[in-house]
Order: C-alpha cells, then sequence, then structure tokens
C-alpha cells in the first residue's frame, strides 16, 4: 500500500549535507532522498578514498584478493587472469544486475545513493574516488538509475547495487536528470561499489522517519479521543510512571499531559474509576514502541557510517580482510522489533474507535450517528480500521525468520533485513488508514458534544487543524474521503506533537 510521505515531491532546498563517512542521520538521508538538501564530501573523506584506492590496487595485484583477482561467491578459488582484469569488473557488474520486480520510486533510489556514497567516504572498499563524485552529482542534478525491487536476502544488495554500477558505467538507463560523466570500472571498483546494503539502509531510514513521527500524530489523535469520552488523565500522572520508570512510558505520558494540559497530579474525574486499554495503556504501548525506533535509529546510524564492503581494504597494513560484516542480523531484528511496536499501537487505535462507538463513553447516539431512526453514523469505520489493520499485521511477520542456502551451499544463510525493510515501508500506508479512522470519529464525536479543547493547548491546535479539514455533516454519508483527508493531517499533526517535546 502506498505511502503519502514516502511518495512525497521534493522539498525546497535548504543547507548542505556533508558526507564524510561519520556523521550522516537518518533526517540527513531523508533531506537528501527528497531533494531537500545537496550532498558535499568532506574534504579529509575523500583523503581517506585516496588512500584506500591507492592501496587496494597494490594489494591486488600482489595477491589472491576476493572479487578482484578471484570469482565471487562459489567461484571465490578461480582466479582472474591479469590480462582479463580489467574487463572482470564490468563482467561483475552485468550478470548481477539482475534485480526484478516493479521499478523503485525515485526517493528510495536516491537515499540509496546518499548512504552509499557516505559508506565509501569512510574509506574501507578501496574503489576509485570519481565515483563518490558522480553519486554526488547525481543526487544534487535530480538524476536517478533505474533500480528494480526483488534481489537481495539481507547479505548485500548487490543486484540493485550493480544495476547502480552498470548505470555509472553507461550501460543501464537513468531518470530523472542528465546522468553523470561515465565512469571507466574495473575490477578495483566492481565489488566494492556492490558489497553494500545500501537500498535496505534507505528504505529503512524513511519508513522509521515517517512512523515515528506517526506514532506521535497518534498521541495527538488519542488527546482528542481522549477529550471526546471526558477521559482520565489518571494513567498519565507523574507518580504512575516514577513508579515504572521505563523511558519511553515516561516520555509518553509526559507528552499526554502537555498536549492536554493536564497536571502532573491530575484530579481523578467523577463517574468512571478507569477506562479501557485503548486511554489506560496508551503509555505502556506507545512507549516501547518510540524506544524501538530510537533502538532501530541507532542500529541505521552505525550502518550508514560503516565499512561493511567484504574485502574490507585496510591502508593502515596493507591487508584485504575477508569477512562477514555485510549481514545484517542487527537490522533485520531492529526492524521486526519495531513493526511488532507500530502494530500494538495500530491496534492501541482499533480500541478507542469503540469506545467512540459506544454511548456508554460519548453519551451521543450509537456509532456517533445522527437523529435519523436507524443511521449508521461511523459504525462501518470500525470494520475498515479492522481491514487496514489485517495488513499491517501481515506486514509486521517477522522477517528474520526467512532462510536461505544460495551459491552452491557457499552462502547458507540469510537475514532477510530487505525484506524487513520493503515490508516496514508497507506498513506506513496501513497505518495512516488505521490512525485515519480514529481521528475521523474523534473530531465528530467532539463536534456533536459540543466540546472544544482549549484553543492554546496542542490538542485544540489538532482540533482547529482537524475541524478545518473534515465534513462536519453527520448525516450517513461515504467517508472514504474523510478517512483519506485525515490520513493526510497526520503530519502535521506529527509537527504539533513535536512541538509538545520541544
Amino acid at each position: 500500500m502506498a505511502s503519502r510521505a514516502v511518495d512525497a515531491p521534493r522539498r525546497t532546498l535548504s543547507g548542505p549535507v556533508v558526507l564524510d563517512g561519520v556523521g550522516l542521520g537518518v533526517e540527513d538521508v531523508v533531506r537528501l532522498a527528497d531533494g531537500a538538501a545537496r550532498p558535499v564530501p568532506g574534504a579529509e573523506a575523500m583523503k581517506r578514498v585516496e588512500e584506500s584506492w591507492d592501496a587496494a590496487r597494490r594489494i591486488a595485484a600482489t595477491g589472491r584478493v576476493y572479487g578482484r583477482s578471484t570469482g565471487v561467491g562459489a567461484n571465490r578459488t578461480e582466479d582472474v587472469p591479469t590480462e582479463a582484469a580489467a574487463g572482470h569488473g564490468l563482467r561483475l557488474l552485468r550478470s548481477h544486475a539482475g534485480a526484478i520486480g516493479e521499478e523503485l520510486p525515485e526517493r528510495q533510489v536516491r537515499a540509496m545513493l546518499a548512504i552509499r556514497a557516505n559508506q565509501l567516504l569512510v574509506g574501507g572498499a578501496g574503489l576509485r574516488p570519481s565515483v563518490i563524485t558522480a553519486l554526488c552529482e547525481a543526487l544534487d542534478s535530480g538524476a536517478y538509475p533505474v533500480v528494480n525491487e526483488f534481489g537481495s536476502v539481507g547479505t548485500g544488495d548487490i543486484a540493485a547495487l550493480a544495476q547502480v554500477g552498470l548505470a555509472l558505467a553507461g550501460e543501464h538507463p537513468w531518470r530523472g536528470a542528465v546522468a553523470p560523466e561515465a565512469q571507466p570500472l574495473d575490477n578495483n571498483d566492481a565489488l566494492a561499489l556492490i558489497s553494500s546494503n545500501a537500498l535496505t539502509l534507505g528504505q529503512s531510514a524513511l519508513a522509521v522517519h515517517e512512523l515515528r513521527g506517526l506514532i506521535g500524530a497518534t498521541q495527538v489523535v488519542a488527546a482528542l479521543s481522549l477529550l471526546a469520552v471526558d477521559g482520565s488523565h489518571e494513567p498519565y500522572a507523574a507518580p504512575v510512571h516514577a513508579a515504572r520508570p521505563h523511558r519511553g512510558s515516561v516520555d509518553v505520558a509526559r507528552r499526554m499531559r502537555e498536549l492536554t494540559g493536564a497536571a502532573d497530579r491530575p484530579t481523578p474525574p467523577l463517574g468512571r474509576i478507569q477506562d479501557p486499554y485503548g486511554f489506560r495503556c496508551l503509555p505502556q504501548i506507545h512507549g516501547p514502541a518510540h524506544d524501538a525506533a530510537d533502538a532501530l535509529e541507532d542500529v541505521l546510524t552505525v550502518e550508514i557510517n560503516s565499512a561493511g564492503e567484504n574485502p574490507l581494504i585496510s591502508p593502515e597494513d596493507m591487508t584485504a580482510y575477508h569477512h562477514g560484516g555485510f549481514y545484517l542480523a542487527q537490522l533485520a531484528l531492529a526492524l521486526d522489533h519495531f513493526r511488532l511496536a507500530l502494530t500494538q499501537v495500530a491496534r492501541l487505535s482499533t480500541s478507542r474507535l469503540s469506545s467512540l462507538n459506544e454511548p456508554a463513553y460519548t453519551k451521543l447516539r450509537p456509532f456517533l450517528a445522527d437523529r435519523e431512526p436507524g443511521s449508521s453514523g461511523v459504525m462501518i469505520l470500525e470494520y475498515a480500521a479492522a481491514a487496514a489493520l489485517g495488513d499491517l499485521r501481515a506486514f509486521s511477520a517477522p522477517a528474520s525468520l526467512g532462510h536461505a542456502v544460495l551459491s552452491r551451499g557457499v552462502e547458507e544463510q540469510a537475514s532477510f533485513a530487505s525484506l524487513a525493510a520493503r515490508q516496514t515501508l508497507r506498513a506506513c500506508g496501513a497505518y495512516r488508514l488505521v490512525v485515519g479512522c480514529e481521528l475521523v470519529a474523534a473530531v465528530r464525536a467532539l463536534r456533536l458534544r459540543g466540546t472544544v479543547p482549549e484553543p492554546d493547548l496542542p490538542v485544540g491546535r489538532a482540533f482547529r487543524l482537524a475541524e478545518s479539514v473534515l465534513d462536519a455533516d453527520p448525516a450517513d454519508r461515504p467517508l472514504t474521503g474523510d478517512v483519506a483527508e485525515a490520513a493526510r493531517l497526520l503530519d502535521r499533526f506529527a509537527d504539533i506533537w513535536r512541538g509538545s517535546t520541544s
């Protein structure tokens, strides 16, 4: 299911992003993917690349180096004669540029190019510096190579990056602007370029950036729902979370108090002793999702700024180290964990939607219907949200349970981090729709009750924003457009949530 933010157009250009192999973050990747910043290779990092390239050629000329003077995979034992070495690189790219499936959107390809350029600037790849210059030129101009969806099992995005390599060599199509000047890639460049998980990392960065904001937006929607049912603020009280101080839950409870203007020690409400889990357990469910996003971003930050190429070229001791540093177990597990936590948050949204349809909580007609006999109101939203949640639940199946034995048994394990990244991106659209259903119901309930949140509070600003977009007619009518508008509003709700944390 497509996600609005993932397919977003380019933003207005802001300041540059320095690629130095050390400090690139998820936010920087998103800016480069959106065309909102131009990349600038760091001078010291380019010196490292020069040293690594020189060392790699000298090492390969005097000894056996995987992929440079030998074949790859199960062909690792086959030597490549010196006279054939120059053409070996192009043959490797041609044979591996076999990714299949749909063409990837520009934004995902640009994220891949940005990350690969930054990884190369770490200095462990040992390929010609002009490749990095060409990647940055493409990011700056808007050119991007055609890259297809499938080809990786989480041990290197070799098919996608081979397509990039062939495009750089002038043998594969580009989209967008004019392509960079063709590069003379040889045996010292090919494997060095494709030995990376840059596509998986780029997709993961785009997904966690979008979903982190959506989880925050969901809390703003939940605050509107809380007001619509006269819910208790006790579950967000500071003493409750000081007594069980999980960081994420403490932060979510504090943010809920900021959104609604509740005191650290709120007065218990009259009437109901306690609310359903959709309200009462919000910090305990949203908190772990934020913690999972933090853990995922930590893994991504390491990977984006690391040299995972096999072999690793070390100019310091003039050695090519053969290793398994490309294997993405950490990322696959972090992505799986994050999606499971995300699904819990979405499921809680459907619980609140059920409460909004219940007269015992809203003091309104069932399903927030108008006064016409037998009106169904927003009844269908429960079904629609449950259907979208079903997709989200399917996307949350752990990809890391996958297994593959490849290349004549030499590569007998796979992380499937690539699948985990695709599933996390696909979760964005389904998640938006689930929470959009809750937002439509919450705003209708507040309108029908005549409840207007305090305008100076974050929740008041959110309500005004929603009122300006969502149709106020309570009559039975199709709600497809309402949910679509609500889903689009979530990005602006995310900005309100971020403001409440400052």
